[in-house]
């Protein structure tokens, strides 16, 4: 049985709700553009407050775990003081690869909503489904397709940038 669901089936206060934080998951994206990082921006929210924020920052640390997704799931522990995430959501501007997914399933977040999908990397229900896996002791609700369009419009203005840049010799 699959929990996901598409923007579209959505009643309009809970699309407006979802889509407030998926902006701010957009405002961290654009932290990471700044530093000339993939736009990928992430909250964490519970009770209608965020506490934890996190944008792309592999480049900048050279860590290959600093992912949008990951750091903001470390900052939410932090305050939460706990490993579990029971009762958060999770908003990412991009759907999450297999490592961001299988943090998401062992923090125990029951609810992950994400703007556009990766068809390289997505494991999200793009390329699979580890938030959904049946064989796991957790599952994790989706909601993909919020703000896709700007979600993916960061993306694609990003990358165009990076082509369009003279290689240096």
């Amino acid at each position: 049985m699959s929990l996901d669901r598409i923007h579209t089936e959505l009643p309009p206060d809970e699309l407006a709700i979802h889509e407030f934080w998926m902006r701010e998951a957009i405002a961290e994206a654009q932290k990471a553009e700044a530093l000339g990082e993939v736009p990928i921006g992430a909250v964490v929210v519970r009770q209608g407050e965020i506490i934890g924020r996190g944008y792309n920052l592999r480049e900048t640390t050279m860590d290959s775990t600093a992912h949008a997704e990951m750091v903001a799931i470390r900052e939410a522990s932090t305050a939460l003081h706990s490993w579990r995430l029971l009762d958060c959501q999770l908003y990412v501007t991009l759907e999450p690869c297999p490592m961001c997914a299988g943090a998401m399933v062992q923090s125990r977040v029951p609810l992950t909503i994400y703007g556009t999908p990766d068809p390289k990397a997505g494991c999200a229900g793009t390329l699979m489904n580890l938030l959904e896996e049946p064989r796991f002791n957790h599952r994790t609700e989706i909601i993909q397709g919020i703000l896709q369009k700007e979600c993916a419009e960061l993306l694609t203005a990003f990358f165009r940038r990076l082509r369009q840049k003279p290689s240096t010799p």
